[in-house]
């Protein structure tokens, strides 16, 4: 794992940024593919990604790894980009049928959409610690049931367990406190973590 501190020596600070980009933004970029689902976006969120971690390299705080920081970053970029793209769909469709009728009936709500995002997200934060870390890891940092059992001291069938597990309880989550989310709500809810 590369160490992140950034020292004030302005070349060695490309050389570490350097050092970061070969080493993550292989993985970055998976996991923004995974939501996004479009090359040319998902580069474009990468050197997003990567060129913020360079705006804010002075605030990092260096005990805490930088993957975390560059996986947590890609994920609310794409999450940021899904909703914009469902704002313009939805305004477009408004813009076009003058009687609403068909657009209320084909998309939902923007708000609606934005409340069952949040919810994945407070769904995600209410596993318990354990489950949590593997979830990250496996879904939000591209890291294989074996690389996450190795990282975290467990065997590869907790790892798998606990994945399972989160999957249930995510959508047990969203359904108890939204028993209006129909089943393709959820569905596409737990597509955007590929569950």
């Amino acid at each position: 794992m590369v160490k992140h501190q950034f020292q004030n020596d302005p070349l060695h600070n490309k050389d570490v940024f350097d050092q970061i980009y070969k080493e993550y933004h292989k993985a970055v970029y998976a996991n923004i593919f995974k939501l996004i689902k479009d090359t040319s976006i998902a580069e474009d969120i990468l050197q997003d990604v990567f060129f913020s971690l360079w705006e804010n390299k002075t605030r990092l705080d260096p005990e805490q790894p930088v993957s975390a920081w560059l996986f947590v970053v890609s994920y609310n970029r794409s999450i940021s980009y899904l909703r914009k793209k469902i704002k313009q769909n939805i305004c477009y469709v408004d813009s076009y049928d003058p009687f609403h009728t068909v657009a209320e009936e084909i998309f939902p709500d923007q708000y609606l959409i934005e409340a069952e995002l949040n919810m994945l997200e407070e769904a995600i934060n209410a596993l318990s610690p354990q489950k949590q870390k593997v979830f990250r890891l496996c879904r939000f940092e591209g890291k294989s049931q074996k690389e996450t059992a190795q990282l975290l001291g467990l065997s590869t069938e907790s790892v798998k367990d606990y994945l399972k597990q989160s999957k249930y309880f995510i959508k047990d989550y969203i359904l108890s406190r939204n028993p209006t989310a129909g089943i393709i709500s959820v569905s596409v809810l737990m597509m955007l973590v590929n569950l």
